[in-house]
């Protein structure tokens, strides 16, 4: 009688058939996991940068580069025309104010000088002539005065006799009403004298006073003239420094023209120029420094031009304290210009795996030191050496700063040091 034998479940050839099996599935399961998880990558220690994050006094502030500047700055221009004659200084020349510069000629200003002067001359001598005639008809009115009080003297004196006598019935009516005739036409002629010598005294007044008004005027534009004539003499209006002189014998200067300035010694300033984008966050009073000679100064924002060319626009800025010595017009000063009073906080040295990352996110290392993970970070303000963070950092970690091109797309970093 046939036996069913029972056929073995786990055959040697089976298990080696579904251990195969079973190790090429954990190598793809491997390989998926290894791919699409974070990718790795191994970079020579010697080509990155790894830096501390640290705590400490953080201040947002920008570098800029100023330009020392006397305090004060005079500009001078020809007040008049002319042909430049004499320069009576030389560029850099140290003045006292009122020191003549420049001697310019003018000969259309002399001729017109002149033509003044005998103008007002002529006026004079007019003024002069009149007031003469103007007496001497005054002298012969008086003379007339006299002799018309005179008459009337000796008139009232007849007039008065022959009334007597005529009371007395000595003379005839006639001879009394003649008398007595010319008695009032003597007064009446002495009164329409003073009248007329009165008239004539107001109106010899009147018209001296416009004379001597119009020799006033003519004095006023003569005085002007000649201080045109003195414009021809360029002067310093202030003590200092003339410096970019611009004039040379023979010349022709017009009327307005840039001449040269003054600079004024008794002090300095910083003027500097700004990138626009910082414009908003500029204001008067604002703090900089900088270094000089190994000491630091302190500098404030005294004047802002708003006017914007070129990208960029200026501030002038004043030696809150001390002035350094030594310093000189022209010399260029590196400013910290603080946009932000100083605080503590978390820092990360600036680098360049801000231009890839953003400053989102940034490879941490581990303690080991040769393994570097991506992590998500966040960053505040930043001046030109660190970035503040504000979350994913810690003091004491470290991190890789360099550029991270290439790493963009890697989760990790396995760090090879070369030289072993």
């Amino acid at each position: 009688m046939d036996v069913i034998i029972k056929k073995k479940k786990w055959t040697p050839k089976r298990i080696v058939m579904l251990s195969g099996t079973a190790i090429l599935v954990l190598l793809v399961l491997a390989s998926f996991f290894s791919t699409s998880g974070k990718a790795k990558l191994n970079v020579d220690n010697q080509r990155i940068t790894i830096s501390e994050v640290t705590k400490g006094n953080f201040q947002e502030f920008i570098p800029i580069d100023g330009v020392v500047m006397p305090i004060k700055t005079i500009y001078l221009d020809a007040t008049e025309g002319g042909t430049v004659q004499t320069i009576l200084v030389e560029d850099g020349t140290t003045l006292a104010a009122g020191q003549p510069i420049i001697q310019l000629s003018n000969t259309d200003l002399q001729l017109e000088m002149v033509n003044r002067e005998t103008a007002v001359f002529d006026l004079i001598n007019n003024l002069q002539h009149t007031r003469n005639l103007m007496q001497q008809n005054r002298i012969q009115q008086l003379n007339q005065l006299a002799d018309i009080e005179f008459n009337l003297t000796e008139a009232k004196r007849v007039f008065d006799m022959n009334q007597k006598l005529y009371e007395d019935k000595v003379i005839p009516k006639q001879e009394y009403f003649q008398s007595k005739n010319n008695y009032d036409y003597q007064k009446r002629k002495l009164l329409l004298t003073k009248q007329t010598l009165r008239q004539d005294s107001i109106s010899l007044h009147q018209q001296i006073q416009q004379m001597q008004e119009s020799v006033g005027r003519m004095k006023s534009n003569l005085a002007l003239m000649r201080k045109k004539m003195d414009d021809l003499t360029i002067k310093a209006p202030v003590s200092g420094q003339i410096t970019s002189l611009n004039a040379e014998i023979g010349e022709s200067k017009t009327r307005g023209q840039r001449i040269g300035q003054i600079d004024v010694l008794n002090g300095f300033k910083v003027r500097a120029n700004i990138d626009q984008h910082y414009i908003s966050r500029i204001f008067a009073g604002q703090k900089g420094d900088f270094t000089f000679d190994g000491k630091t100064y302190e500098l404030s924002v005294k004047k802002i031009f708003t006017q914007v060319a070129n990208g960029q626009f200026q501030v002038d800025m004043e030696f809150t304290k001390e002035v350094p010595q030594g310093i000189r017009r022209g010399q260029t000063l590196q400013v910290r210009l603080a946009l932000s009073a100083e605080k503590q906080a978390v820092m990360v040295p600036k680098g360049g795996f801000y231009q890839k990352t953003g400053g989102n996110w940034i490879f941490k290392l581990d303690e080991s030191g040769n393994k570097a993970t991506r992590i998500d970070i966040r960053l505040g303000s930043q001046n030109p050496e660190y970035y503040e963070v504000l979350e994913g950092l810690q003091p004491g970690d470290k991190v890789v700063t360099s550029s991270y091109e290439n790493y963009e797309d890697m989760g990790e970093l396995v760090i090879k040091d070369t030289k072993e």
